[in-house]
């Protein structure tokens, strides 16, 4: 029997700032959902234990979205193993050992299909997990998002919980981050071209807006010292330039990572959030891994289709009967991939920019193809809507427009 999630239930979106959270709280909200709890990173930090049972003991959520996580680009992962490690690891297990503690129904895990062996047969279907080596530059962010969906797959078995994991693919959209530092391909792509164009222009004020809204911070080398530079709306025009070139950004000509040949697919974040909620709403563990009588063995089920934990019959480990139970998560994608080129020539198109785009074949590439299979998706009753040729166009609309504060 589903585990129903009525109009009042309250609905914890952890992230809810964020890329993915944002719109899962957009898309929840436009379903008649207003009972919906969320908090920034100030107001909540998700690696401390205390305040997030703090926060669960006054809340007491009837479900919970977790997309808050520590993300970032190819750099960003070479630059921060540890933190990426640590600090996803931290926020995944307070978030879920709280939410079992005070008993929420449904809890969705929101990971990404970095997770998947770097030279995994393709498409990726969900089993091939853990089958071999992962891809070394993403390779602690990966294992933390691993941890998370076995977390989930764990507690279901021992606890008798209804926790569901889904991978979606590269996402894309509305809150973005630009940032250079540590955002991911497609809007530190766009951001450079944009301001390449702008220096080609002699648009300052443009540039200036642009930085105020989003300061540009670089770690760069002089006389064998690491010296840290900040730029902003207000800056020095020859820094701003400096600081700009050291991320391949200069006047009508923008350099990008890698050989431009590994092969992408793209999610408009909106489309992610509505495969969310149509799994968190319509689909529980047992319609996963498709054993109908998981939920009889193991929930303790009312007549109204709430768990009753106090008679769950949930026992440490795997049920025997049922065999071994693993990869329930579910990927989340489109089905469809471009190259990074590709995906260079629609951003250029959205910004109309007239330059040139090198690719430094000397930085890494990243895994070569990352496509995912989404039949497991499709049969639960979800397909994409927004192809890539009109996103790109819908997220350099957006950013404009995020310019003008």
């Amino acid at each position: 029997m589903l585990i129903v999630l009525d109009k009042n239930c309250k609905i914890y979106v952890a992230g809810h700032h964020g890329l993915v959270g944002s719109a899962i709280w957009n898309n929840l909200k436009s379903r008649g959902y207003e009972n919906l709890v969320g908090r920034s990173h100030k107001e909540l930090d998700l690696t401390d234990q205390y305040a997030v049972k703090k926060f669960f003991d006054e809340e007491q959520p009837d479900a919970v979205v977790l997309a808050a996580a520590f993300v970032g680009g190819i750099m960003a992962n070479s630059l921060y193993r540890a933190d990426f490690m640590m600090m996803n690891m931290k926020i995944q297990c307070n978030v879920i050992s709280e939410a079992y503690a005070h008993g929420v129904k449904k809890l969705l895990f929101l990971g990404s299909t970095c997770i998947y062996p770097k030279n995994a047969p393709q498409p990726m279907k969900e089993d091939c997990l853990l089958t071999s080596e992962l891809e070394y530059t993403n390779e602690e962010y990966a294992i933390a998002k691993i941890a998370g969906l076995k977390m989930c797959e764990s507690y279901n078995l021992q606890y008798g919980t209804n926790y569901i994991a889904v991978m979606p693919t590269n996402l894309y959209g509305p809150n973005d981050n630009f940032h250079l530092e540590n955002s991911h391909v497609m809007p530190a792509m766009m951001r450079k071209v944009y301001l390449a164009k702008l220096i080609h222009d002699g648009d300052w004020t443009s540039i200036r807006a642009d930085l105020t809204i989003r300061p540009v911070g670089a770690n760069m080398k002089e006389n064998g010292e690491t010296v840290r530079y900040v730029i902003d709306g207000n800056s020095d025009e020859s820094l701003i330039l400096k600081v700009l070139a050291f991320y391949g950004i200069e006047n009508n000509k923008v350099t990008l990572w890698g050989t431009g040949k590994p092969l992408r697919e793209f999610l408009w974040s909106e489309d992610m959030a509505d495969a969310s909620v149509h799994v968190l709403l319509n689909v529980d563990f047992k319609d996963i891994i498709g054993i109908e009588k998981y939920s009889s063995v193991h929930y303790g089920v009312k007549a109204d289709g709430v768990v009753d934990r106090n008679h769950s019959t949930g026992r440490g480990g795997a049920i025997p009967s049922l065999g071994e139970i693993r990869n329930c998560h579910i990927n989340v994608g489109t089905g469809k991939e471009l190259t990074i080129r590709e995906l260079s020539e629609l951003v250029v198109k959205a910004v109309d920019f007239k330059g040139e785009v090198i690719f430094d074949s000397n930085k890494p590439d990243g895994t070569m193809r990352k496509l995912i299979d989404v039949s497991k998706l499709h049969s639960l009753g979800w397909t994409h809507k927004v192809e890539i040729e009109d996103g790109v166009q819908k997220l350099f609309d957006w950013y404009k427009s995020s310019l003008k504060g």
